[in-house]
């Protein structure tokens, strides 16, 4: 396995990054679960993303699998119904980390819940290790706790693990005044601050998430993850997504 990378790409903005994927990123065009095609495409930008020398940490929702603000309505306790939507996280990520060592990459796989048999437990100083040595971190399990969603887990395991940004994989080039699916007039804001995120409303994470990134300036950048090669150009040119910050 290679992790040596190539020194004839554009230099990089971001040595150490989080991605953030949301669990409906890997659906593709299916209805549940997880396209291969998708899982495919990510693992190979992920991959050619570590080759140019940057350190990534990933975060993977599984509302593609389980959404547990949804499962509280049909009887299931809000605690429980997050609980099973932070194994959900791990069937994503124990898939993503498959599809990246498929391509020669090292990975660990980290959980903030005991699951000795499938991952490392999460320590923070042994994940920047990882990182350092070139291998991709995938963090499963949330946060560990209820009530946070895989957007907070992001912008914690962020923070602790000293990342230059957010980099928020979507289905959108970045964020815009309404929602472009539905609104064709829908205009994108190339960057915004915190508190605009905030007082508009803007779906860009949730308010925890927001907070924390805030008291810690760290930027937040969405971007459109679907379309192959753009993780790349995030990390490499000014202007692809948008910059929260």
């Amino acid at each position: 396995m290679n992790s040596h990378h190539n020194p004839n790409h554009p230099p990089v903005r971001y040595k150490r990054v989080l991605l953030k994927l949301s669990g409906e990123a890997l659906l593709g065009q299916s209805n549940y679960g997880i396209d291969p095609v998708m899982l495919d495409q990510f693992a190979s930008d992920i991959v050619l993303s570590a080759a140019m020398g940057v350190q990534i940490g990933i975060v993977v929702g599984g509302g593609n699998i389980y959404r547990g603000i949804s499962g509280s309505v049909h009887g299931i306790s809000r605690v429980q119904g997050d609980q099973m939507g932070m194994l959900a996280t791990m069937i994503n990520a124990l898939a993503l980390q498959n599809a990246i060592e498929a391509k020669g990459l090292y990975s660990r796989l980290m959980s903030a819940i005991t699951m000795n048999e499938f991952a490392e437990p999460y320590i923070r100083r042994k994940a920047i290790r990882h990182l350092e040595k070139g291998r991709v971190v995938i963090f499963g399990c949330g946060t560990g706790n209820p009530f946070f969603t895989t957007d907070t887990a992001a912008a914690l395991r962020a923070v602790e693990i000293g990342a230059d940004a957010v980099m928020k994989g979507t289905r959108v080039d970045g964020i815009y005044d309404s929602d472009p699916e539905k609104n064709p007039d829908a205009i994108r804001l190339p960057s915004i601050t915190y508190m605009d995120v905030l007082q508009k409303g803007l779906r860009v994470m949730d308010l925890t998430a927001i907070t924390l990134c805030q008291e810690n300036n760290l930027p937040i950048i969405v971007f459109n993850m679907n379309q192959p090669g753009n993780l790349q150009r995030v990390l490499t040119e000014d202007g692809i997504g948008s910059m929260v910050g």
